[in-house]
């Protein structure tokens, strides 16, 4: 059973920066690739991904330049780097893993974000 455990959430002022983590656990197969959502109400929207193979990332526009996403395999362990932060990146956070290109991914809990002006 997979487990992605999320942490590093909370609350900063504008312009401030939080690492998100991401421990995944209770996989051994191979990974495709890891990656960060976030969520406002009903609105869900992918913020960053990385592709285990290669290292290949990707960024939704709204967050290039600011936010960094790295992957520690070691520690089965992704990271979400956020820097000047703004209220509009407030949202519940989630880490995502996926196993192959057709597999729907897994999902953890969430951690929440909030940007203050």
């Amino acid at each position: 059973q997979v487990q992605l455990v999320e942490s590093g959430g909370g609350s900063v002022q504008a312009g401030g920066s939080l690492r998100l983590s991401c421990a995944a656990s209770g996989y051994t197969g191979s990974i495709n690739s890891m990656a960060w959502f976030r969520q406002v109400g009903k609105e869900r929207e992918v913020v960053a991904g990385i592709y285990t193979g290669g290292g290949a990332t990707y960024y939704a526009d709204s967050v290039k330049g600011r936010f960094t996403i790295s992957r520690d395999s070691a520690k089965n362990t992704v990271y979400l780097q956020m820097n000047s932060l703004k209220p509009e990146d407030t949202a519940m956070y989630y880490c995502t893993l996926t196993t192959g290109a057709s597999e729907p991914p897994y999902w953890g809990q969430g951690t929440q974000v909030t940007v203050s002006s």
